[in-house]
């Protein structure tokens, strides 16, 4: 199984910090954000990563993180997104990598107490399809909501104003290489992206999605709130009295 981290974007919502680096190189308590997620997926077996990245700093992966000597690895894999495009978009940058294996994508400003190892296995065991994290949240309508019934997603939503649940769909996603396809049969949403949400939706559609709720905590660094809140959960998770 492949793992794709998707460290792309400008990170607008945090200007300035954003002004003279990509959002994934900044600082979460003492690593860069870009090591939480790859280390998710080395702890859960996934030795083979790409990383896609883009704007002007992207060469500042490289620096950081060379062939992955820090997380034991012996080679990392880059790729380049020229344009904002969305998750999609990103993912689809991916596909002479993953070939026909399967993929476990997870976002560069997304990360997880707990491990997805048990996840991962079951999703390999899996014939087809894909497998999603849900989460509940007090702010559902900050993220893309899940609707379940009788043990199945049904739908989800994307940003909602008035959310049905409060299962929010975190960014670490699993899918067979069918995924590809998919990919190339989106239009662009209304903010002109190609949203990952519709790749879900599709999965959905054709009855192959599954699902597990996340334990222990998550955090998305996407706000100068969240960050602040991701630096506190790790530097107490580290010891550090705050």
């Amino acid at each position: 199984m492949k793992g794709v981290v998707l460290a792309g974007g400008l990170g607008t919502r945090l200007l300035p910090l954003t002004r003279v680096t990509n959002k994934h190189l900044l600082p979460v308590y003492n690593k860069p954000m870009i090591f939480y997620p790859i280390q998710t997926l080395v702890d859960a077996g996934i030795k083979d990563i790409m990383i896609v990245t883009g704007g002007n700093n992207a060469g500042d992966f490289l620096r950081l993180l060379g062939n992955g000597e820090d997380f034991g690895l012996h080679q990392l894999h880059y790729t380049y997104q020229k344009t904002e495009g969305g998750i999609a978009h990103a993912l689809a940058l991916a596909e002479p990598f993953v070939g026909k294996d399967k993929v476990v994508v997870i976002l560069g400003d997304n990360f997880t107490q707990s491990s997805i190892k048990k996840a991962v296995d079951d999703f390999g065991k899996q014939d087809s399809g894909a497998k999603i994290f849900l989460k509940e949240v007090s702010n559902p309508q900050e993220f893309g909501v899940a609707v379940v019934e009788n043990g199945k997603v049904k739908e989800i939503i994307e940003k909602p104003k008035v959310p049905p649940t409060n299962y929010a769909v975190i960014g670490i996603y699993m899918y067979d290489s069918d995924v590809f396809n998919i990919c190339k049969t989106l239009k662009p949403s209304e903010r002109g992206e190609l949203e990952i949400t519709d790749v879900n939706n599709e999965y959905i559609r054709r009855g192959t999605m599954t699902y597990e709720f996340l334990e222990g905590w998550w955090a998305d660094c996407g706000s100068f709130e969240a960050l602040l809140r991701s630096n506190i959960l790790v530097a107490k998770e580290n010891g550090i009295q705050i």
